[in-house]
Formats: structure tokens, sequence, C-alpha cells
């Protein structure tokens, strides 16, 4: 323990001193971050149709989304609040037709999805008839 003079009262710390991991660890909370699941079907038979298709499609990817599946696409946010103004933007330029589906989903839950990653059974190569020389 330390001693100060007579008259001298001990330093405080500030009451505003916050413990640095302590606030790391509840900012980066499994159940404060969030993803953002986009699902959509969308029409593609006429080429008006195709050109609304790949436009938002375009729009997810340049807004941060990576593809998760064909049709759905996925987004790390650092909070509820970042998950809502992605959530709004992607409302700002959805296609005038199909279905959009926007799911937002803590990271905890997340991380309990299940994926499982197939291999397509596929014929053997036909043996080639090619004459090769060298």
């Amino acid at each position: 323990m330390t001693t100060y003079p007579p008259g001298i009262p001990p330093k405080k710390s500030p009451p505003y001193v916050i413990d640095i991991m302590d606030r790391n660890l509840s900012r980066y909370s499994k159940y404060r971050v969030m993803w953002l699941l986009v699902f959509f079907d969308l029409p593609t038979e006429t080429k008006k149709d195709r050109k609304a298709y790949t436009e938002f499609k375009k729009r997810l990817l340049n807004d941060g989304f990576t593809m998760f599946q064909f049709s759905i696409y996925v987004r790390h946010c650092a909070s509820r609040e970042n998950m809502a103004v992605h959530a709004r933007r992607i409302r700002s330029f959805l296609p005038p037709y199909g279905k959009v589906g926007i799911l937002g989903i803590t990271d905890k839950q997340f991380g309990n999805m299940e994926v499982y990653y197939g291999q397509k059974s596929t014929p053997p190569n036909p043996v080639s008839f090619q004459l090769e020389l060298f």
C-alpha cells in the first residue's frame, strides 16, 4: 500500500475510466453482432425482368453482401442499428416484381447454423477415341 504525506489525499481514478477488456467483450457480444440475410425469388422471363434481377444482385454485392446460396445473400453487421441501415437500403432498391425476404439474426444464432456441402455425383468421363501422337 502506498503511503501519502500528511495533508495530501490519495489520488482516485476518475469515474470515466473504463476497463478496456470489459468494453471490448461487451462490444463484440455474440448477441449484439448481427447478420442480415436476404432471400429472393425474382422472375427472369423477359429481358426487363433479367435486368432488374441483375441490378438487384449487383446492388446487394455493392452493399457488402456475399452470396450464401444462389438466391440467399448475407452480410455481417456490427449492431442492430447498423443492420437497420442496411435493411432500409435494401427496401429502397427492391425490384418491382418477385419476392424478397429480409431476416436479421444474432451472431450466436448464425453460429448455430449447420451447413453441409455435398458432392454431386457425375458419370465418369467417356473414353477418348482420339489418337495421341506424343
